[in-house]
């Protein structure tokens, strides 16, 4: 292989699991030319760079979810994106989709111009990109089981997961409860104290913000300290011993290790990444969309490692009545992370060999 052009942008949801794929075909393949594509307005802007791989940007084709004007533009935005990613075909040896709003006219441009078509779809129910690109190619691979679509024979691969997870997980292994200690040490925080780790996912959640400004001090003063990932266009709350406020938490694997309980999203790689780390969790899907975080989760409630509460139930006063019991669940749940996803990457990888094998 000498090229291969990844999508898969928007959200960190898209990213991190083409970041991990990406990696591996570094590992296995130094030579190899490895490009993004993108839109400025997505966060591939900055994490792709950050982990050192070039980014090509594309007009983004945004679709009303209801009926606007902006709906007679949409084909003229459509030709220009496929028309733009097609270039940036020339060469490649395959075309590896995450899903999002770069993917739907990549895979057209990877169809018109007979690129072979690599797709990952994470979530339990299929993005629209993914249930299109699905249609041109036989090689897909997927987080969940999919019952029905194109997707449904799609290889069974689990969730690409960012290095430090996995390495985290290889090193926690050998003793979970010491490795929590030593993670709440780490983060400055009291080791024989509870610790929940708060976050609304990688651009954060006015919703669950709200909550717990309303909530920390009473939390606090249950003995209960807590690190709270606001997101990086969120104001940035006042700290105090027990309360860290951050926008951007960059070094996530410690914190999910050094959680009682992890309060978040409910979006695929969240919820990999709990299961990975074996955590007790509590879901607060977003409540607009494909639906799919509802679903997310649901394999982690199966095992009884977490609770799904909708937003509109989630308030100061419940999460206050219940964090106690959550807290019991949690102690009462084994501390042992799971390697169902460890190898998804090196799957990817693999099925992205046969498709350029099949496809010369």
């Amino acid at each position: 292989m000498k090229k291969i052009v990844l999508a898969g942008g928007g959200t960190a949801g898209h990213i991190e699991p083409a970041l991990a794929v990406a990696r591996e075909l570094r590992a296995r393949y130094p030579q190899l030319a490895i490009t993004f594509l993108g839109t400025r307005s997505g966060l591939e802007t900055t994490l792709v760079p950050d982990a050192g791989f070039n980014l090509s940007l594309i007009s983004k084709v945004k679709i009303a979810r209801s009926l606007s004007p902006s709906l007679l533009l949409v084909p003229f935005s459509l030709i220009r994106s496929i028309r733009q990613t097609a270039r940036l075909l020339r060469g490649a040896d395959a075309l590896v989709g995450f899903g999002g709003y770069v993917s739907g006219p990549a895979y057209l441009a990877a169809a018109l111009t007979r690129t072979p078509i690599v797709i990952h779809e994470a979530n339990a129910r299929p993005g629209i990109a993914n249930r299109l690109g699905a249609r041109f190619t036989p090689f897909t691979a997927v987080t969940h089981a999919v019952e029905s679509g194109a997707l449904s024979s799609a290889l069974i691969s689990g969730l690409p997961l960012r290095e430090d997870v996995v390495a985290a997980f290889r090193a926690a292994s050998v003793d979970w409860s010491s490795a929590r200690r030593e993670a709440k040490r780490e983060l400055g925080f009291v080791d024989s104290k509870p610790m929940i780790f708060i976050f609304g996912g990688s651009q954060g959640s006015a919703a669950i913000n709200e909550v717990i400004a309303a909530s920390h001090r009473s939390l606090q003063e249950l003995g209960i300290q807590i690190l709270h990932g606001v997101g990086s266009r969120n104001a940035l709350p006042e700290s105090s011993a027990g309360y860290r406020a951050q926008n951007y938490i960059t070094d996530m694997a410690t914190a999910y290790l050094a959680a009682d309980i992890v309060i978040s999203r409910s979006g695929a790689v969240t919820c990999a990444e709990v299961n990975t780390l074996g955590k007790f969790a509590l879901f607060i899907p977003l409540p607009i969309g494909n639906g799919e975080q509802a679903l997310n989760g649901l394999d982690l409630v199966a095992q009884g490692r977490a609770e799904i509460l909708q937003q509109n139930r989630f308030t100061p006063e419940w999460l206050i009545a219940h964090v106690q019991q959550l807290l019991a669940k949690s102690a009462a749940t084994p501390v042992a992370g799971s390697a169902a996803d460890i190898e998804a990457a090196s799957k990817i990888v693999a099925l992205i060999e046969h498709a350029v094998k099949e496809g010369k």
